[in-house]
């Protein structure tokens, strides 16, 4: 049975201890994601004004250490065209020229640091409280930046408009614009993707054929389009080691924690929208630790700021990925085409590109939808966070864009912590040494000699705490002898100074009145905190009472200690 369970925990068998063993569709889907990441790497380096060279080189290196590292094992990590576009900026503001390559390097090493440091010190843990309505906005969001960013190579004409919904309608408006040999190269390249997609036995390879049918064919029909050597050539070489110019870190340092947090919000979203096909958990600091390690090795080999990419992997993964090795297969892909037949690339047409990218897109789209349709049913205020974050993803500069969806989980989480807190009454149960919840519910007053058990639910977050004081009980003026004993069982033992804040001034209302507060199931941490703030003083050292190995045995020390006291 142990062997059984090891052998499913590691599908396929291993070669390299936890890296599983490659596949031959991981070797094809390998080989269609290199062949995309020249066109591709080279059309973003190009839109972020960088040279084009240095985003084919983007594919090699950090694509390979970032497929060895990554948790989520599909994940492909390269340039985007938001990374691009990011980057551009902030060389711009830095007042540094984007084509001096030390320029464009020390910010690629300075990306890889800041993602390092966000790994080793579990930010990634952040990213847990991004609510699927945001992160399904954002997803589709990017999704139709993908598919806008294509635009202008499936149909020669560039949309105008920073507004992404704006360029949609300026790019339909301006149908007359369109070049018809464009167009008609990227609707066939769709269409054979199409008919390969309906075959069972062609559908892994589906992107991989229609590229290579429609670029032949366009080529040996001379069709008048814009191919990838209208960009820039292939060179013939790989990389030569370039070291960064670390006399630019100083203006780049806060730019470049910009461009890692574009990069690691825009990989984020790749767990949720491709699964692991072995049902193993993502890990986002991993994740975070994986891209870092990618830009170090990067920087030194000429590539810009790379980060997961949505639009690569969903090629990958198309194109039939089941492994990490897809990933490493197409860094290795990318460096032997380069070297091999870089200048036979340079034929690819565009608009091939353009038509697949927008396939891609499309199908990040529909894949979405269940989610869509899943957060308009849960209530009004994820189906508005979804909605903000998706048009602020395709209005606003993506940084700000993430920052806005930071904030609106942030709300969701905090009123949805406020909303679970509660106060229960507990009563002695039937059996002995058994509790239960009060069937008549909290009580309105405290009188004298009364013994009240009430239990805290909640996670002692300082917005809870309106919602709790709202249901205290009543002090009408003579508590002589009453006892109130909170439960904190359910606190975790992370001091919170609003809980101490709001436990030392009902203790000392209750001491006015005569009465006591007795605290049961207190952790280390909570004590250690009363006592340095001298609430322990108020309450009392022997009304304090520790959490135990049973749930209840102190809760009936301090129940038994209540009686006793309100009979004197």
């Amino acid at each position: 049975m142990a062997a059984r369970i090891r052998r499913a925990a590691r599908p396929g068998g291993n070669l390299v201890k936890g890296l599983g063993r490659p596949t031959g569709r991981d070797a094809v889907a390998g080989l269609v994601t290199g062949l995309f990441s020249i066109p591709e790497g080279m059309a973003y380096a190009s839109i972020g004004g960088f040279s084009p060279v240095l985003g084919l080189f983007s594919g090699v290196a950090p694509t390979i250490v970032g497929a060895l590292l990554a948790r989520t094992v599909l994940m492909v990590t390269t340039l985007t065209s938001a990374i691009a576009l990011s980057s551009q900026s902030v060389l711009s503001e830095a007042g540094l020229d984007p084509h001096d390559t030390g320029n464009v390097v020390t910010l690629t090493l300075l990306v890889g640091v800041v993602m390092l440091l966000f790994g080793l010190l579990k930010f990634g843990a952040a990213m847990s409280f991004v609510s699927n309505a945001v992160m399904t906005g954002f997803t589709t969001g990017i999704a139709l930046q993908i598919i806008t960013g294509s635009l202008k190579d499936a149909t020669g004409y560039k949309p105008r408009g920073h507004n992404k919904l704006w360029q949609i309608v300026d790019w339909i408006t301006h149908i007359g614009s369109w070049q018809a040999s464009a167009v008609l190269v990227s609707a066939v390249t769709v269409a054979v993707w199409a008919a390969a997609h309906t075959v069972p036995r062609l559908e892994s390879t589906a992107t991989l054929l229609a590229l290579l049918i429609v670029t032949v064919g366009v080529t040996a029909l001379g069709t008048d389009v814009e191919l990838v050597r209208d960009i820039a050539r292939v060179p013939s070489s790989l990389p030569s080691i370039t070291i960064p110019d670390l006399s630019a870190a100083p203006h780049l340092l806060l730019g470049a924690a910009a461009v890692a947090l574009v990069a690691l919000a825009q990989a984020a979203g790749i767990g949720a929208a491709v699964p692991n096909p072995d049902g193993s958990r993502t890990d986002m600091n991993r994740d975070f630790t994986a891209q870092g390690a990618a830009n170090l090795a990067g920087a030194f080999l000429q590539a810009l700021p790379t980060g997961g990419s949505l639009s690569r992997t969903g090629v990958a993964t198309g194109a039939g990925a089941r492994t990490r090795w897809a990933g490493v297969f197409a860094g290795l892909w990318l460096a032997l085409i380069v070297l091999v037949a870089g200048k036979y690339t340079e034929y690819i047409p565009m608009p091939v590109i353009g038509g697949l990218i927008i396939v891609v897109g499309g199908e990040i789209i529909l894949g979405r939808i269940p989610d869509i349709r899943l957060v308009a049913h849960t209530g009004w205020q994820p189906l508005a966070a979804m909605a903000v974050t998706f048009l602020a993803t395709t209005q606003l500069p993506l940084q700000q864009a993430i920052i806005l969806g930071a904030v609106l989980s942030l709300i969701l989480y905090c009123v949805s912590v406020a909303r679970q807190s509660r106060l229960l009454r507990l009563v002695p149960g039937d059996e002995p040494n058994t509790w239960q919840t009060s069937p008549a519910g909290l009580p309105d007053a405290i009188g004298p000699g009364d013994v009240v058990v009430l239990t805290y639910q909640g996670v002692s977050f300082f917005a809870e705490l309106n919602r709790i004081n709202e249901h205290w009980p009543r002090l009408p003026g003579d508590a002589t002898g009453a006892t109130l004993i909170l439960v904190l069982r359910t606190v975790p033992d992370v001091p919170s100074s609003t809980l101490v804040k709001a436990l030392h001034k009902h203790a000392h209302a209750l001491q006015q009145a005569g009465g006591t507060l007795a605290l049961v199931g207190v952790q280390p941490g909570l004590r250690h905190l009363l006592d340095t703030t001298g609430t322990t003083e108020v309450i009392g050292a022997a009304n304090v009472y520790p959490a135990g190995p049973g749930i209840f045995q102190p809760l009936d020390r301090a129940f038994t200690d209540a009686v006793i006291r309100a009979r004197r």
